[in-house]
């Protein structure tokens, strides 16, 4: 399998009901929160934990309904937890075209950003395949570094300094395999239990199929796309589902 260089991983979104007391929630566990902003349009607004290694999850709410937006169905219909995950790409434009010659159905790029509290607009562009399996990109216009804070943000007294892999349910692996190969350029590697492994540099993309029991019951209680996250840190630890408003987080040495 050719390691995947022209992607990183950026972020996990995990939708809540209340960001105050999501940020709240999340402060307990030992993370360090940052206030995001509000989106462009005004219907959502977010809180990021940012990792040493520049991978965050993304904390978000909705400030009104928003019944065409994806995010906001699963969270009405299926509750708060993991709802996407998104790649940085190297260089948007350059990336869509060579996806696209793999023959990856993608839309974008679409303009996107929010307002941070302190009045600084970011802006974006993102780039979403067709199907949920795969991650969406999310390719900077303003520099990164105004989206995501560097420094003592990125330091958390739970240890944990990134994200390691993530845990996807499918409903056809193989072809899964197919689009994740035109996405990356890369095969991912069979594995046991209807499972395949994809890395996205040192990031790796656990895809789980039908065949094991737990992702055939994510699929059908909320859909295909993450259902775990393992993060790097100094001792083993299954945090509080409850804390984490859904989200099954791990933490391994």
């Amino acid at each position: 399998m050719t390691e995947t260089t022209g992607f990183r991983l950026d972020h996990i979104v995990i939708a809540v009901a209340d960001l105050e007391r999501a940020i709240q929630d999340y402060r307990q566990l030992g993370f360090t929160v940052y206030p995001g902003g509000v989106h462009h349009g005004g219907v959502s607004h977010n809180a990021l934990v940012v990792f040493a290694d520049g991978s965050y999850f993304e904390l978000i709410a909705y400030m009104k309904p928003a019944p065409d937006a994806r995010w906001y169905k699963l969270l009405s219909s299926a509750g708060e937890g993991f709802v996407d995950f998104a790649l940085l790409p190297e260089n948007t434009a350059h990336d869509v075209e060579a996806a696209r010659k793999r023959g990856l159905e993608i839309d974008g790029p679409i303009d996107g950003g929010r307002l941070r509290l302190d009045g600084v607009r970011l802006d974006w562009q993102i780039v979403r395949p067709r199907t949920n399996d795969l991650p969406f990109w999310c390719g900077d216009v303003t520099p990164r570094n105004l989206r995501v804070p560097e420094g003592d943000m990125r330091k958390h007294a739970n240890g944990v300094t990134g994200i390691s892999r993530v845990v996807v349910a499918v409903s056809d692996l193989a072809a899964s395999k197919v689009r994740y190969r035109a996405l990356l350029g890369a095969e991912p590697k069979a594995a046991p239990d209807d499972a395949a492994l994809a890395t996205v540099g040192d990031f790796v993309i656990d895809l789980l199929g039908p065949g094991n029991a737990a992702a055939r019951n994510a699929v059908s209680q909320r859909a295909e796309g993450p259902i775990a996250v393992i993060l790097h840190g100094r001792t083993s630890k299954h945090l509080s589902p409850t804390l984490t408003h859904g989200a099954r987080l791990s933490i391994a040495p």
